[in-house]
């Protein structure tokens, strides 16, 4: 999904919702094509994890975290908040 030119990844883990970046650190590469195994998503490219809770990587070639995004149900409806950019 694309929020304010910010192109995010809505991951549900066991009921509770997190929003990440849709793009791996390592390669820029999407991640919204790999595979969510419990908190952990993978990148289809290259195999770099992360860990959608808050973040950060789990396994290499990536080295820098994703940004994370603060995410609430508000009347059955999912509320994002997305900063600018810089």
């Amino acid at each position: 999904m694309e929020v304010h030119d910010h192109h995010l990844l809505l991951c549900n883990v066991g009921g509770e919702l997190y929003a990440i970046d849709d793009v791996c650190t390592h390669d820029r590469g999407p991640l919204g094509e790999g595979r969510l195994r419990g908190p952990t998503i993978e990148s289809p490219r290259h195999g770099a994890r992360f860990d959608v809770r808050d973040g950060s990587v789990v396994t290499p070639p990536a080295v820098r975290p994703l940004a994370t995004y603060p995410v609430r149900v508000v009347n059955g409806r999912v509320e994002l908040t997305v900063g600018e950019r810089p």
